[in-house]
């Protein structure tokens, strides 16, 4: 929890310093500014879900120090929906093939997060 927690932050500050180098991670070809046509609101987008990953990192970090296990059990649904989404909005064409990564990261996060949970409730029953 608190691996994804220190990368959601730090993905989130790259997103607000360099918004342009967190599109092409993520498979999006960045548009010059020169280009932009009014109302492209892209940048404005992209500056609100950065902002919004830096809070949920901290959160996650905060959340490992003091291992709070419901949390991490409320995570592992929300993460699997996200990770359906994202891979249908793959699948649909809304959004670009390296858009498949964000999906799959989502996906194996919450299948790691819900086997290591239970792993320790099966390991504190023993």
């Amino acid at each position: 929890m608190a691996v994804f927690g220190l990368l959601a932050t730090a993905l989130g500050v790259v997103g607000l310093v360099a918004p342009d180098a967190l599109l092409t991670v993520m498979g999006f070809a960045p548009v010059p500014d020169a280009r932009r046509v009014d109302g492209d609101h892209t940048l404005v987008f992209l500056t609100a879900s950065s902002m919004a990953a830096v809070n949920m990192g901290v959160y996650y970090v905060l959340a490992a120090l003091a291992d709070w296990k419901a949390f991490f059990r409320w995570t592992v649904p929300f993460r699997l929906l996200t990770c359906a989404v994202f891979l249908l909005a793959v699948v649909s064409g809304r959004a670009p093939a390296g858009f498949l990564g964000v999906g799959l990261w989502e996906g194996l996060g919450a299948v790691v997060t819900g086997a290591a949970l239970r792993y320790e409730r099966r390991d504190a029953a023993a």
